[in-house]
């Protein structure tokens, strides 16, 4: 503990601990990220060289082109509402939907004539940000706190990068059976990992993981399922889509994912609270399941890099470098391999996509390539 300033993050957790005892890491994740003062996200601009990691739109414009096209097409499959609402989930610095609105605008002004931009942020510093950004953009975004704030109507939600940090509980399999995982003080300072003395009920368990051998990690994420049974009803009743971009696993697998980034370093995940971001890999299998559970259809999940590649990213990548000069086009083409390569982020990243039932799936989910690069 940092006895000369008690006014740390630090601080501030081991007085909760001392009062109420261990936090189990659902709470410790999201005192760490959204605390109104020291948190994570709130009072920072965690994005690029001089942030903490960078993300797919800031590493290529057409990463956000590929997507405005995507979703005009969805806005065409949906029979052209006269208005729509584009919103995107935890958008960063708005690079992302500014380079699909510019995309939308060249390609689809019926389209761009059409949308209401919805922005669900609750960070400060990166709503100024994505005002700034989007000042060109010819359209005034609205801002929300939380995905059941936007408007009825039709719809297409965008969340790249965004459930992978939500916070997750953590259970532990010993020998006398699950206990969840909890964050103690260490007496000298800083944390450690601890279990609960009380069982774990089999109903916060991941159902495929019951029977994992002894030592076995589960994570489950109710703050995700909350956020996709909000959508998944939605497009249940409404006409919409949803595009889930993240890192994380096909199936449900046990295993420790909860990770720290700081510096664009991995970092210890229990030390520097409110100074490293946090985050786990995403469970694409379980929100799947719970968008058929509450009327959406779910397609998918795609790799990344499949998904960019069949909508183009390599002929959108040779357009770009047509007259660049070598330098240019070598980035170009680096940028491009970087989002899609399997060595990089092309395996570990997926796509999910949600929309209302439908027997038919949306491109590329359909299994055929669909160029709708321009």
């Amino acid at each position: 503990m940092n006895a000369e300033n008690p006014d740390t993050l630090e601080a501030e957790i081991r007085r909760r601990i001392a009062l109420n005892g261990p936090l189990n890491l659902a709470r410790y994740m999201s005192i760490c990220l959204s605390h109104a003062e020291h948190g994570y996200y709130m009072s920072r601009d965690p994005l690029g060289a001089l942030g903490d990691f960078t993300t797919a739109p800031e590493i290529s414009q057409i990463f956000g082109e590929l997507i405005g096209l995507w979703c005009a097409h969805i806005w065409q499959a949906m029979n052209t509402p006269r208005r729509l609402h584009l919103v995107e989930l935890g958008p960063g610095r708005g690079t992302l939907m500014s380079d699909a609105l510019r995309a939308i605008r060249s390609a689809a002004p019926r389209f761009m004539a059409s949308l209401d931009v919805h922005l669900v942020e609750t960070s400060p510093v990166l709503r100024q940000k994505q005002a700034q950004t989007l000042q060109t953009s010819g359209l005034d975004p609205f801002w929300h706190d939380k995905v059941g704030q936007i408007p009825p109507g039709p719809a297409i939600f965008i969340a790249n990068e965004f459930f992978d940090a939500l916070p997750i509980h953590q259970y532990q399999r010993s020998a006398k059976g699950w206990r969840e995982r909890l964050v103690t003080a260490r007496k000298g300072g800083g944390f450690a990992y601890g279990l609960s003395p009380l069982e774990a009920k089999e109903s916060d368990l991941p159902p495929a993981l019951l029977n994992a051998p002894e030592g076995s990690i589960a994570e489950t994420s109710p703050a995700r399922e909350a956020v996709l049974k909000t959508i998944a009803k939605r497009l249940s009743r409404q006409a919409g889509a949803a595009l889930i971009i993240d890192y994380g696993h096909i199936k449900t697998a046990p295993g420790d994912t909860f990770q720290a980034v700081m510096k664009h370093e991995y970092a210890t995940p229990l030390e520097n609270p409110g100074k490293a971001d946090l985050t786990s890999h995403v469970d694409f299998e379980t929100l799947a399941r719970i968008a058929h559970g509450n009327g959406a259809a779910a397609h998918g999940p795609i790799t990344q890099g499949k998904f960019l590649t069949a909508l183009g990213i390599e002929a959108r990548a040779r357009s770009l470098s047509g007259g660049a000069d070598p330098e240019t086009a070598s980035e170009i083409a680096a940028a491009a391999k970087r989002l899609t390569s399997a060595e990089q982020m092309g395996d570990l990243f997926k796509v999910l996509c949600l929309t209302s039932p439908t027997p038919q799936p949306p491109p590329p989910f359909d299994l055929r390539t669909r160029n709708l690069a321009p």
